[in-house]
C-alpha cells in the first residue's frame, strides 16, 4: 500500500503579498498537522487577482522561479514539514511571461508546469499577461506519488486530465482563481465542480481543486483605463475520489485546509480492472486534433 494524504487550501488574498505568503505558510502547517503529504494552494495566491484589469505596470510582478518570494519562503517550509507543495506564481522567462506552478518537494525545486489554456473574458483578462504554456502536460514524481497539475482554465478541458493520466499522473491537482461572472450573470460553481469530478471518474484518480474566496474590487485609475469592476471568488474547493465523488469540500466563505487519504496502489489496481486505458483507441481519435 502507498497511502498519501492530499490537502486543498482555501484562502482570501489581501493587498499585502507578505500577508498572503504568511497565511499560506500557516495553512500549509495546519494541513501538515493533519498528516497531509501533498498540499495544494490556490492560483496566484500572492496577490489579489490582478488579471481582473489590464495594467502594464503589473508585468513587473513576474519573476524567475528562484527569485519569487513565495517559492523562496515556502521551500524551507516544505523541507521542514516533509511535504510537497505546488506553488502557483507569475513567471518571467526571458522576454516571455507565464502563469506557472513550481513543484516544491520536501525543499527541492522539482520543475515547472506552465498554464496551457489562457482565458480572455470580462475581468479574467489573462491573455494580456500570459503567454500560452510551452511545457506540455507534465507530471512530477514526488516523494508521495506522481502528480499532474493543470491551472484553473486548464481544468475545463478533458484533454488536460487525460494527457496527465497518460503521462503517469496518480493524482490531479488544479490550483484555481474563479468566481462571479458579472457580465454573464451566472454562478458556475456547480458546473466547475462537476467537470472536474468527471475527470476523476473518467481517469479513476483523485482530483484536488483549491480556490480563493472573497470580494476583490478594481479602483479606476489612468493606468487601467479607468476600469471599475468587482469579482466575488466562490471558493467551494474540494477533493474528489477516483469515482468522481466529492469526499471533502469547503463552502464559499470558509478559509482553511481540507484533507483526504488515498491508497495509490489500490487506485492503480482499479484502473487496470476497469480497462479504461486498455480499451482506448488512439488511432480513431484523429478528430480530436483535426477540429
Amino acid at each position: 500500500m502507498r497511502k498519501t494524504t492530499v490537502a486543498a487550501v482555501q484562502m482570501k488574498c489581501s493587498e499585502s503579498r507578505e500577508e498572503n505568503i504568511e497565511k499560506a505558510i500557516n495553512l500549509i502547517k495546519s494541513a501538515a498537522g493533519e498528516s497531509a503529504n501533498i498540499i495544494l494552494l490556490p492560483e496566484l495566491f500572492e496577490r489579489p487577482y490582478f488579471c481582473q484589469q489590464r495594467n502594464y505596470g503589473f508585468y513587473g510582478y513576474a519573476e524567475e522561479p528562484r527569485a519569487n518570494a513565495a517559492i523562496r519562503a515556502l521551500a524551507p517550509v516544505t523541507k521542514e514539514l516533509n511535504v510537497v507543495v505546488p506553488v502557483s506564481f507569475y513567471e518571467r522567462c526571458g522576454n516571455l511571461l507565464f502563469n506557472s506552478v513550481e513543484i516544491l518537494d520536501c525543499g527541492k525545486l522539482k520543475g515547472i508546469y506552465r498554464k496551457t489554456h489562457i482565458p480572455d473574458d470580462h475581468y479574467y483578462q489573462e491573455k494580456f499577461y500570459f503567454t500560452p504554456g510551452d511545457t506540455g502536460f507534465k507530471t512530477f514524481k514526488t516523494t508521495f506519488g506522481t502528480i499532474g497539475v493543470g491551472i484553473c482554465w486548464d481544468q475545463w478541458f478533458p484533454e488536460t486530465a487525460r494527457a496527465l493520466a497518460l503521462n503517469g499522473a496518480e493524482i490531479l491537482l488544479f490550483p484555481t482563481a474563479i468566481g462571479s461572472e458579472p457580465i454573464l450573470n451566472t454562478n458556475s460553481s456547480g458546473h466547475w465542480q462537476r467537470v472536474m469530478c468527471g475527470h476523476a471518474a473518467a481517469n479513476l484518480m483523485p482530483v484536488v481543486a483549491a480556490n480563493r474566496i472573497g470580494d476583490e474590487s478594481v479602483t479606476p485609475c489612468a493606468e487601467n483605463g479607468n476600469q471599475s469592476s468587482s469579482l466575488t471568488f466562490y471558493g467551494n474547493s474540494f477533493i474528489a475520489d477516483g469515482t468522481g465523488e466529492i469526499v471533502k469540500s469547503f463552502k464559499n466563505t470558509e478559509e482553511g485546509a481540507i484533507c483526504a487519504e488515498f491508497d495509490l496502489d489500490e487506485l492503480q489496481k482499479q484502473r487496470l480492472e476497469w480497462g479504461l486505458f486498455r480499451d482506448r483507441r488512439p488511432l480513431v481519435y484523429k478528430d480530436l486534433v483535426k477540429k
